[in-house]
Protein backbone atom coordinates (compact mmCIF):
# COMPACT_ATOMS: atom_id res chain seq x y z
CA UNK A 1 0.00 0.00 0.00
CA UNK A 2 1.17 3.16 -0.78
CA UNK A 3 2.06 6.02 1.86
CA UNK A 4 -0.40 8.62 2.25
CA UNK A 5 -0.68 12.46 3.74
CA UNK A 6 -3.55 11.73 5.58
CA UNK A 7 -3.43 10.52 9.56
CA UNK A 8 -5.97 10.67 12.31
CA UNK A 9 -7.45 13.13 13.95
CA UNK A 10 -7.88 14.22 17.42
CA UNK A 11 -11.57 14.95 18.53
CA UNK A 12 -12.92 16.93 21.63
CA UNK A 13 -16.54 16.25 22.85
CA UNK A 14 -17.26 19.66 24.96
CA UNK A 15 -19.99 19.63 27.32
CA UNK A 16 -22.48 17.48 24.56
CA UNK A 17 -25.98 17.15 25.62
CA UNK A 18 -28.55 15.99 23.56
CA UNK A 19 -32.67 17.09 24.24
CA UNK A 20 -35.93 15.38 22.57
CA UNK A 21 -39.15 17.55 22.55
CA UNK A 22 -41.55 15.76 25.55
CA UNK A 23 -38.59 14.36 27.22
CA UNK A 24 -37.97 15.81 30.98
CA UNK A 25 -34.58 14.17 30.58
CA UNK A 26 -31.53 14.58 28.25
CA UNK A 27 -30.31 11.43 26.17
CA UNK A 28 -27.16 12.55 26.28
CA UNK A 29 -25.92 14.65 29.45
CA UNK A 30 -22.89 16.72 29.28
CA UNK A 31 -20.36 14.33 28.07
CA UNK A 32 -16.80 15.83 27.46
CA UNK A 33 -14.06 13.46 26.47
CA UNK A 34 -10.61 14.15 24.37
CA UNK A 35 -9.88 10.81 21.66
CA UNK A 36 -6.34 11.34 20.39
CA UNK A 37 -5.11 11.41 16.87
CA UNK A 38 -4.85 7.45 15.23
CA UNK A 39 -6.44 6.18 18.18
CA UNK A 40 -9.43 3.34 18.23
CA UNK A 41 -11.92 4.29 21.61
CA UNK A 42 -14.97 1.79 21.80
CA UNK A 43 -18.38 3.27 23.54
CA UNK A 44 -19.51 0.21 25.18
CA UNK A 45 -22.41 1.00 27.68
CA UNK A 46 -26.04 -1.10 28.33
CA UNK A 47 -28.84 -0.78 25.64
CA UNK A 48 -30.60 2.53 25.27
CA UNK A 49 -27.66 4.64 27.34
CA UNK A 50 -27.05 6.56 24.74
CA UNK A 51 -23.71 5.42 23.35
CA UNK A 52 -24.56 5.74 19.44
CA UNK A 53 -26.71 9.52 20.13
CA UNK A 54 -23.27 10.00 20.96
CA UNK A 55 -21.48 8.69 17.84
CA UNK A 56 -23.86 10.33 15.59
CA UNK A 57 -23.60 13.57 16.76
CA UNK A 58 -19.57 13.98 16.05
CA UNK A 59 -20.64 13.53 12.25
CA UNK A 60 -23.60 15.68 13.13
CA UNK A 61 -26.59 13.08 11.72
CA UNK A 62 -28.02 13.66 15.13
CA UNK A 63 -27.62 17.71 16.28
CA UNK A 64 -26.46 18.18 19.47
CA UNK A 65 -28.86 20.52 22.03
CA UNK A 66 -25.58 22.15 23.14
CA UNK A 67 -22.12 21.82 23.64
CA UNK A 68 -19.00 21.80 20.62
CA UNK A 69 -17.18 19.11 18.67
CA UNK A 70 -13.61 20.01 17.72
CA UNK A 71 -11.84 17.84 15.12
CA UNK A 72 -8.20 18.53 14.87
CA UNK A 73 -8.79 21.56 17.11
CA UNK A 74 -11.50 22.95 14.41
CA UNK A 75 -15.02 23.75 15.84
CA UNK A 76 -17.36 22.00 13.45
CA UNK A 77 -20.29 22.69 15.92
CA UNK A 78 -22.12 25.04 13.27
CA UNK A 79 -20.02 24.30 9.66
CA UNK A 80 -21.75 22.62 7.24
CA UNK A 81 -22.81 19.16 8.30
CA UNK A 82 -22.81 17.66 4.38
CA UNK A 83 -19.13 19.04 3.77
CA UNK A 84 -18.30 17.56 7.73
CA UNK A 85 -19.82 14.05 6.86
CA UNK A 86 -17.21 13.87 3.81
CA UNK A 87 -14.53 14.05 6.27
CA UNK A 88 -15.60 11.37 8.50
CA UNK A 89 -16.05 7.99 7.42
CA UNK A 90 -19.26 6.26 8.54
CA UNK A 91 -19.62 2.19 8.69
CA UNK A 92 -23.05 0.32 10.39
CA UNK A 93 -24.71 -2.68 11.15
CA UNK A 94 -25.84 -4.76 8.55
CA UNK A 95 -23.00 -2.68 5.90
CA UNK A 96 -26.38 -0.44 4.36
CA UNK A 97 -25.14 -0.99 1.49
CA UNK A 98 -27.53 0.36 -1.83
CA UNK A 99 -29.02 -2.67 -2.81
CA UNK A 100 -29.28 -1.12 -7.01
CA UNK A 101 -25.79 -0.47 -7.34
CA UNK A 102 -22.58 -2.41 -7.63
CA UNK A 103 -19.84 -2.95 -5.35
CA UNK A 104 -17.39 -0.48 -7.15
CA UNK A 105 -20.48 1.58 -7.34
CA UNK A 106 -20.88 1.83 -3.56
CA UNK A 107 -17.69 2.54 -2.74
CA UNK A 108 -16.80 5.28 -5.12
CA UNK A 109 -20.40 6.91 -4.14
CA UNK A 110 -18.50 9.89 -1.67
CA UNK A 111 -15.47 10.10 -4.23
CA UNK A 112 -17.97 11.06 -7.13
CA UNK A 113 -19.87 13.47 -5.14
CA UNK A 114 -16.80 15.75 -4.05
CA UNK A 115 -15.52 15.41 -7.94
CA UNK A 116 -12.62 12.64 -8.05
CA UNK A 117 -11.75 12.15 -11.59
CA UNK A 118 -12.91 8.50 -12.83
CA UNK A 119 -9.34 6.80 -13.33
CA UNK A 120 -8.41 7.97 -9.84
CA UNK A 121 -11.61 6.83 -7.93
CA UNK A 122 -11.10 3.41 -10.42
CA UNK A 123 -7.77 3.15 -9.21
CA UNK A 124 -9.22 3.74 -4.85
CA UNK A 125 -11.70 1.09 -5.14
CA UNK A 126 -10.05 -1.24 -6.15
CA UNK A 127 -6.90 -0.20 -3.57
CA UNK A 128 -9.82 -0.81 -0.85
CA UNK A 129 -11.35 -3.81 -2.38
CA UNK A 130 -7.55 -5.40 -1.75
CA UNK A 131 -6.87 -3.65 1.22
CA UNK A 132 -10.23 -5.34 3.00
CA UNK A 133 -9.70 -8.85 1.58
CA UNK A 134 -12.00 -8.89 -1.51
CA UNK A 135 -10.33 -9.86 -5.15
CA UNK A 136 -11.23 -6.77 -7.27
CA UNK A 137 -11.44 -8.65 -10.37
CA UNK A 138 -14.08 -10.89 -8.27
CA UNK A 139 -16.09 -8.36 -6.60
CA UNK A 140 -15.90 -5.27 -8.53
CA UNK A 141 -19.66 -5.72 -10.46
CA UNK A 142 -21.68 -7.83 -7.86
CA UNK A 143 -24.47 -6.51 -5.87
CA UNK A 144 -25.17 -6.36 -2.75
CA UNK A 145 -27.53 -9.31 -2.98
CA UNK A 146 -24.59 -11.12 -4.33
CA UNK A 147 -22.31 -11.04 -1.07
CA UNK A 148 -22.56 -12.88 2.34
CA UNK A 149 -22.91 -10.87 5.22
CA UNK A 150 -18.94 -10.39 5.77
CA UNK A 151 -18.49 -9.91 2.41
CA UNK A 152 -21.10 -6.63 2.69
CA UNK A 153 -19.79 -5.48 5.65
CA UNK A 154 -15.82 -5.22 4.09
CA UNK A 155 -17.52 -3.43 1.69
CA UNK A 156 -18.89 -1.15 3.98
CA UNK A 157 -16.01 -0.50 5.47
CA UNK A 158 -14.29 0.30 2.19
CA UNK A 159 -17.31 2.58 1.52
CA UNK A 160 -16.30 4.19 4.75
CA UNK A 161 -12.76 4.69 3.97
CA UNK A 162 -12.95 5.58 0.27
CA UNK A 163 -12.48 10.03 0.36
CA UNK A 164 -9.50 8.93 2.87
CA UNK A 165 -10.85 10.05 6.23
CA UNK A 166 -9.00 10.73 8.91
CA UNK A 167 -11.99 10.20 11.55
CA UNK A 168 -13.53 6.33 11.19
CA UNK A 169 -17.54 6.21 13.13
CA UNK A 170 -18.35 2.63 13.11
CA UNK A 171 -22.08 1.67 14.71
CA UNK A 172 -22.23 -1.85 15.88
CA UNK A 173 -21.16 -2.62 12.46
CA UNK A 174 -20.47 -6.38 13.13
CA UNK A 175 -23.70 -6.70 15.25
CA UNK A 176 -25.63 -8.89 12.42
CA UNK A 177 -22.64 -11.62 11.59
CA UNK A 178 -22.36 -14.79 12.67
CA UNK A 179 -19.91 -15.19 15.62
CA UNK A 180 -16.78 -16.40 13.23
CA UNK A 181 -17.39 -14.09 10.66
CA UNK A 182 -17.57 -11.37 13.20
CA UNK A 183 -14.22 -12.58 14.58
CA UNK A 184 -12.51 -12.43 11.44
CA UNK A 185 -13.86 -8.82 10.45
CA UNK A 186 -12.74 -7.43 13.95
CA UNK A 187 -9.38 -9.08 12.71
CA UNK A 188 -9.29 -7.31 10.06
CA UNK A 189 -10.11 -4.22 11.16
CA UNK A 190 -7.50 -4.59 13.96
CA UNK A 191 -5.38 -5.14 10.55
CA UNK A 192 -6.28 -1.98 8.80
CA UNK A 193 -6.25 0.42 11.77
CA UNK A 194 -2.03 -0.89 12.16
CA UNK A 195 -1.96 0.27 8.24
CA UNK A 196 -4.02 3.14 8.40
CA UNK A 197 -3.94 4.81 11.83
CA UNK A 198 -6.97 6.46 11.67
CA UNK A 199 -9.42 7.97 14.54
CA UNK A 200 -11.58 5.21 15.27
CA UNK A 201 -14.97 5.57 17.30
CA UNK A 202 -16.27 2.55 17.66
CA UNK A 203 -19.81 1.80 19.63
CA UNK A 204 -20.98 -2.18 21.08
CA UNK A 205 -22.84 -3.37 23.87
CA UNK A 206 -20.23 -6.56 23.58
CA UNK A 207 -17.34 -5.92 26.51
CA UNK A 208 -15.18 -8.62 24.68
CA UNK A 209 -15.18 -6.97 21.06
CA UNK A 210 -14.29 -3.68 23.57
CA UNK A 211 -11.39 -5.22 24.90
CA UNK A 212 -10.25 -6.71 21.37
CA UNK A 213 -10.13 -3.50 19.31
CA UNK A 214 -10.01 -0.39 21.86
CA UNK A 215 -7.08 1.85 22.67
CA UNK A 216 -9.16 3.00 24.88
CA UNK A 217 -12.40 2.00 26.22
CA UNK A 218 -14.93 5.10 27.41
CA UNK A 219 -18.00 2.80 29.96
CA UNK A 220 -21.16 4.65 29.89
CA UNK A 221 -23.94 4.67 32.21
CA UNK A 222 -27.44 5.70 31.55
CA UNK A 223 -27.42 9.48 28.99
CA UNK A 224 -23.53 8.52 28.58
CA UNK A 225 -22.31 9.60 31.51
CA UNK A 226 -18.76 8.36 31.34
CA UNK A 227 -18.25 5.90 34.13
CA UNK A 228 -15.01 4.97 33.42
CA UNK A 229 -12.33 6.04 30.21
CA UNK A 230 -9.15 3.83 30.56
CA UNK A 231 -7.22 1.31 28.68
CA UNK A 232 -8.37 -2.62 28.60
CA UNK A 233 -6.13 -3.51 30.94
CA UNK A 234 -7.27 -0.55 33.54
CA UNK A 235 -10.19 -1.30 33.55
CA UNK A 236 -10.12 -5.12 33.74
CA UNK A 237 -7.51 -4.76 36.63
CA UNK A 238 -9.10 -1.95 38.62
CA UNK A 239 -12.92 -0.83 38.01
CA UNK A 240 -13.88 2.46 38.95
CA UNK A 241 -17.20 1.11 40.86
CA UNK A 242 -19.22 -1.96 41.35
CA UNK A 243 -20.88 -0.37 37.98
CA UNK A 244 -18.12 -1.25 36.32
CA UNK A 245 -17.33 -4.81 37.47
CA UNK A 246 -20.77 -5.43 36.64
CA UNK A 247 -20.01 -4.79 32.93
CA UNK A 248 -16.69 -6.22 33.11
CA UNK A 249 -18.52 -9.51 34.68
CA UNK A 250 -16.66 -12.76 35.86
CA UNK A 251 -13.32 -13.99 34.08
CA UNK A 252 -11.77 -10.39 34.14
CA UNK A 253 -8.90 -12.68 34.25
CA UNK A 254 -9.38 -15.24 30.95
CA UNK A 255 -10.90 -11.51 29.11
CA UNK A 256 -7.41 -10.62 29.45
CA UNK A 257 -6.79 -13.32 26.68
CA UNK A 258 -7.94 -10.52 24.32
CA UNK A 259 -5.55 -7.97 24.76
CA UNK A 260 -2.52 -10.60 23.69
CA UNK A 261 -2.14 -11.11 20.07
CA UNK A 262 -1.12 -14.49 18.74
CA UNK A 263 2.31 -12.42 16.54
CA UNK A 264 3.03 -11.88 20.28
CA UNK A 265 3.32 -15.55 21.04
CA UNK A 266 5.51 -18.12 19.65
CA UNK A 267 4.10 -19.22 15.87
CA UNK A 268 5.98 -22.39 15.22
CA UNK A 269 6.26 -23.83 11.08
CA UNK A 270 4.87 -27.26 10.30
CA UNK A 271 5.62 -29.94 7.28
CA UNK A 272 3.14 -28.65 4.31
CA UNK A 273 2.27 -30.18 1.01
CA UNK A 274 0.29 -28.83 -2.20
CA UNK A 275 -2.61 -30.27 -3.13
CA UNK A 276 -1.05 -30.61 -6.73
CA UNK A 277 1.95 -32.40 -5.10
CA UNK A 278 1.89 -36.25 -6.35
CA UNK A 279 0.97 -38.94 -3.67
CA UNK A 280 3.82 -40.49 -3.85
CA UNK A 281 5.96 -37.54 -2.63
CA UNK A 282 2.88 -36.91 0.19
CA UNK A 283 3.60 -40.44 1.54
CA UNK A 284 7.55 -39.52 2.10
CA UNK A 285 6.42 -36.45 3.23
CA UNK A 286 4.50 -38.18 6.03
CA UNK A 287 6.97 -41.22 6.33
CA UNK A 288 10.05 -38.83 7.08
CA UNK A 289 7.82 -36.11 9.70
CA UNK A 290 8.95 -36.47 12.91
CA UNK A 291 5.56 -35.18 13.74
CA UNK A 292 3.29 -37.14 12.27
CA UNK A 293 0.95 -34.73 10.36
CA UNK A 294 1.49 -32.39 7.25
CA UNK A 295 -0.97 -29.74 6.56
CA UNK A 296 -2.20 -29.77 3.11
CA UNK A 297 -2.47 -26.13 0.97
CA UNK A 298 -4.67 -25.38 -1.76
CA UNK A 299 -3.36 -23.38 -4.64
CA UNK A 300 -3.61 -20.28 -3.20
CA UNK A 301 -1.67 -21.71 -0.30
CA UNK A 302 -4.45 -21.63 1.87
CA UNK A 303 -4.66 -24.46 5.09
CA UNK A 304 -6.94 -26.76 3.26
CA UNK A 305 -6.58 -30.47 5.09
CA UNK A 306 -4.58 -32.22 8.39
CA UNK A 307 -2.78 -35.35 6.80
CA UNK A 308 -2.06 -38.18 9.54
CA UNK A 309 0.16 -41.59 8.15
CA UNK A 310 -3.36 -43.54 9.09
CA UNK A 311 -5.20 -41.42 6.82
CA UNK A 312 -3.35 -42.46 3.44
CA UNK A 313 -3.86 -46.10 4.17
CA UNK A 314 -7.99 -45.06 4.07
CA UNK A 315 -7.22 -42.79 0.77
CA UNK A 316 -7.01 -45.86 -1.14
CA UNK A 317 -4.42 -43.97 -3.65
CA UNK A 318 -6.53 -40.54 -3.89
CA UNK A 319 -5.91 -37.46 -1.59
CA UNK A 320 -9.85 -36.26 -1.93
CA UNK A 321 -10.52 -39.16 0.54
CA UNK A 322 -7.97 -38.47 3.10
CA UNK A 323 -7.42 -36.40 6.27
CA UNK A 324 -9.13 -33.83 7.86
CA UNK A 325 -10.66 -30.07 6.65
CA UNK A 326 -9.10 -27.49 8.22
CA UNK A 327 -11.84 -25.79 9.98
CA UNK A 328 -10.55 -22.56 11.97
CA UNK A 329 -7.99 -21.07 11.06
CA UNK A 330 -6.61 -17.60 12.81
CA UNK A 331 -4.77 -14.13 12.02
CA UNK A 332 -1.68 -12.92 13.26
CA UNK A 333 -3.78 -10.63 14.61
CA UNK A 334 -6.02 -12.55 15.92
CA UNK A 335 -6.19 -12.82 19.90
CA UNK A 336 -5.25 -15.51 22.41
CA UNK A 337 -8.96 -16.10 23.39
CA UNK A 338 -9.63 -16.69 19.10
CA UNK A 339 -6.50 -19.07 19.01
CA UNK A 340 -8.13 -21.22 22.10
CA UNK A 341 -11.16 -21.41 20.54
CA UNK A 342 -9.73 -22.66 17.22
CA UNK A 343 -7.61 -24.85 18.89
CA UNK A 344 -10.69 -26.42 20.80
CA UNK A 345 -13.37 -26.22 17.73
CA UNK A 346 -10.45 -28.47 15.82
CA UNK A 347 -9.90 -31.13 18.55
CA UNK A 348 -6.32 -31.35 17.00
CA UNK A 349 -4.31 -29.50 19.47
CA UNK A 350 -3.25 -26.51 17.10
CA UNK A 351 -4.36 -23.66 15.04
CA UNK A 352 -3.22 -22.96 11.07
CA UNK A 353 -2.22 -19.12 11.35
CA UNK A 354 -2.94 -16.93 7.96
CA UNK A 355 -2.45 -13.65 5.92
CA UNK A 356 -4.14 -11.27 4.83
CA UNK A 357 -5.46 -13.55 1.73
CA UNK A 358 -5.50 -16.59 3.82
CA UNK A 359 -2.31 -18.01 2.93
CA UNK A 360 -0.42 -20.31 5.32
CA UNK A 361 2.09 -18.69 7.67
CA UNK A 362 2.25 -20.81 10.61
CA UNK A 363 0.54 -22.69 13.21
CA UNK A 364 -0.20 -21.83 16.99
CA UNK A 365 0.15 -24.96 19.05
CA UNK A 366 -2.18 -25.52 22.80
CA UNK A 367 1.10 -25.85 24.94
CA UNK A 368 2.02 -22.20 23.64
CA UNK A 369 -1.06 -20.85 24.50
CA UNK A 370 -1.56 -22.45 27.79
CA UNK A 371 1.88 -21.26 28.90
CA UNK A 372 0.40 -17.50 27.83
CA UNK A 373 -2.97 -18.24 29.77
CA UNK A 374 -0.68 -19.59 32.99
CA UNK A 375 1.60 -16.20 32.90
CA UNK A 376 -1.50 -13.71 32.38
CA UNK A 377 -3.19 -15.67 35.67
CA UNK A 378 0.01 -15.37 37.36
CA UNK A 379 0.35 -11.52 36.70
CA UNK A 380 -3.49 -11.42 38.03
CA UNK A 381 -2.77 -13.15 41.03
CA UNK A 382 0.29 -10.70 41.89
CA UNK A 383 -1.99 -7.28 40.83
CA UNK A 384 -4.01 -8.67 43.38
CA UNK A 385 -1.41 -9.58 45.92
CA UNK A 386 -0.46 -6.23 45.67
CA UNK A 387 -3.49 -4.27 45.87
CA UNK A 388 -4.86 -6.23 49.23
CA UNK A 389 -1.02 -5.30 50.30
CA UNK A 390 -2.03 -1.29 49.50
CA UNK A 391 -5.27 -1.36 51.11
CA UNK A 392 -3.63 -3.30 54.47
CA UNK A 393 -0.98 -0.40 54.37
CA UNK A 394 -3.56 2.34 54.00
CA UNK A 395 -5.59 0.89 57.04
CA UNK A 396 -2.48 0.50 59.02
CA UNK A 397 -1.90 4.16 58.26
CA UNK A 398 -5.51 5.20 59.44
CA UNK A 399 -5.50 3.33 62.69
CA UNK A 400 -1.85 5.64 63.82
CA UNK A 401 -3.28 9.04 62.82
CA UNK A 402 -4.30 11.02 65.99
CA UNK A 403 -3.91 14.49 67.31
CA UNK A 404 -0.24 15.06 68.11
CA UNK A 405 1.74 17.97 66.72
CA UNK A 406 3.21 15.33 64.24
CA UNK A 407 -0.20 13.84 63.16
CA UNK A 408 0.79 10.40 64.05
CA UNK A 409 1.01 8.69 67.63
CA UNK A 410 3.69 6.73 68.48
CA UNK A 411 3.78 2.92 68.59
CA UNK A 412 1.01 1.78 71.83
CA UNK A 413 -0.21 5.10 72.28
CA UNK A 414 -4.13 4.82 71.86
CA UNK A 415 -5.93 7.81 69.83
CA UNK A 416 -7.43 10.45 73.10
CA UNK A 417 -6.28 8.45 75.95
Amino acid sequence: MSERATTGAAIGLENLTKRYPGNPEPSVDDVSMEIEAGETVVLVGPSGCGKSTTLKMINRLIEPSSGRIRIDGEDVTDTDPVKLRRRVGYAIRSAGLFPHMTVAQNIAVVPKMIGWPKARIRERVEELLDLVGLDPGEFHDRHPRMLSGGQQQRVGVARALAADPPVLLMDEPFGAVDPITRDHLQDDLIRLQHELRRTIVFVTHDFDEAIKLGDRIVVLRERSRIAQFDTPEAILTNPADDFVSGFVGAGAALKRLNLTRVRDVGITACPTLSIDDPLQEVVGRLRGSATNEILLLDRRRRPYKWLRRGDLVRARGSLARAGTLVRSTVTRDATLRDALEAVLTDHAGRVAVTGPGGEYEGVVDMETLMKSVHRLLQADRLEALERRHEVEEARAGRRWVGRSPVGRERPGEVTGA
